[in-house]
């Protein structure tokens, strides 16, 4: 996927987009057996738009920071600094 299109599905409005559109996330299955830019790779192309999905039927928009942390990880951080 070019930076271009990725950009594009970035600024997505939530308020506006037809919810038809999104993929709902439950129906992304990712092989953990992949290679991680694999894993990357299937998530982009099952999911359509990264930033922008359905989660139980509600339009979540999201965003990512460029890390070698894991959600796993950083959500352990978290919870170990209550």
């Amino acid at each position: 996927m070019r930076n271009e299109d990725l950009r594009e599905l970035k600024n997505v409005d939530i308020r506006t987009i037809e919810k038809d559109a999104l993929v709902e996330i439950k129906k992304v299955k990712i092989d953990p057996e992949l290679e991680r830019r694999e894993r990357i790779s299937s998530f982009v192309q099952q999911i359509k738009n990264p930033y922008c999905f359905i989660c139980d039927g509600v339009i979540v928009k999201i965003g990512y920071t460029e890390t070698e942390d894991t959600l796993e990880e950083k959500l352990n951080e978290y919870f170990l600094s209550l």
